[in-house]
């Protein structure tokens, strides 16, 4: 009898001394390329093909009259208006302002929320004496400041790349800090005992320990930052994918407007997967 099954089996078998335990291993033991082979297909096909069903249901639903087009528009006439759009040259225009002004903010606010939050955790007194104001600017809705930063800055780009940077910043400080802060007296111990200075236990201890959550916080920034802009344009400005969503609502065109929010959509993941990818190579010891 084949034993054909994930998990391995235990069981009681009988011999002349009492009963013995066996155990049977599963496919994990017997064949893991075969297996890892397997769960990747599987995988892939739950990845990719519940967005293909979820679009076919959706077609198929307006094609039958379920949900009204006007509101509803289907899959294939939105995908005719982006091919539309992208020949007139209309959302290679707007998605270049977006995607320009996305990455300026959101390395301007890496940057400064990654290393202000190593200090935050490496020294006490610059903690405790910022860590109120950082707190309270963390709690304040991110458009309750726009007006402020449209007061300062002007009608430019400057005030969405700023609050941008903002959304990432407070993630990337906040989620740094705590990591530094997290990491056990345990693992200074060997390090001390060596004579390390602070900087070389900064360097060979602090940093390879909170990376792989400084990039959890990356990856969250990431979407913030996309959510953040999206809704900053969509309130001002005459450029943009926010401007392209809120335009086209304006005049009705439902079609250009879920244009714009699945080009939003799909930057977004694209943006998360490529900053997956750059914290994979750059933390290759951190568990898959």
């Amino acid at each position: 009898m084949s034993i054909n099954q994930t998990a391995p089996s235990v069981g009681l078998r009988a011999s002349s001394g009492g009963q013995v335990v066996t155990r049977v291993p599963g496919a994990v033991e017997t064949d893991r390329v075969r297996f890892a082979r397997r769960r990747r297909i599987k995988d892939n096909l739950l990845r990719w093909g519940t967005p293909v069903l979820v679009l076919s249901l959706w077609q198929l639903t307006t094609a039958l009259g379920v949900l009204d087009e006007q509101f509803w528009p289907a899959p294939a006439s939105v995908f005719a208006k982006a091919w539309e759009t992208i020949q007139s040259g209309l959302l290679p225009e707007h998605l270049g302002v977006t995607v320009q002004r996305l990455l300026t903010g959101y390395l301007a606010g890496a940057i400064a929320g990654v290393a202000l939050g190593l200090i935050f955790g490496t020294v006490r007194s610059i903690r405790v004496a910022l860590e109120p104001i950082i707190s309270a600017l963390y709690t304040v809705p991110k458009l309750a400041l726009f007006p402020f930063m449209l007061l300062v800055f002007g009608l430019g780009p400057a005030p969405k790349i700023i609050m941008t940077a903002l959304a990432v910043f407070f993630i990337t400080c906040i989620s740094t800090s705590a990591a530094v802060l997290g990491v056990s007296d345990a693992m200074h111990e060997p390090i001390r005992s060596f004579g390390a200075t602070r900087m070389q236990t900064f360097r060979h201890l602090i940093v390879p320990a909170v990376l792989p959550e400084i990039f959890v916080a990356l990856r969250l920034g990431s979407g913030t930052a996309v959510l953040v802009l999206i809704a900053i344009e969509m309130i001002q400005g005459s450029d943009g994918l926010g401007f392209v969503i809120w335009s086209s609502w304006q005049v009705f065109d439902t079609e250009r407007m879920y244009v714009g929010i699945i080009v939003a959509a799909l930057m977004g993941v694209i943006f998360q997967m490529g900053v997956k990818a750059i914290g994979r190579l750059l933390v290759p010891w951190k568990p898959r």
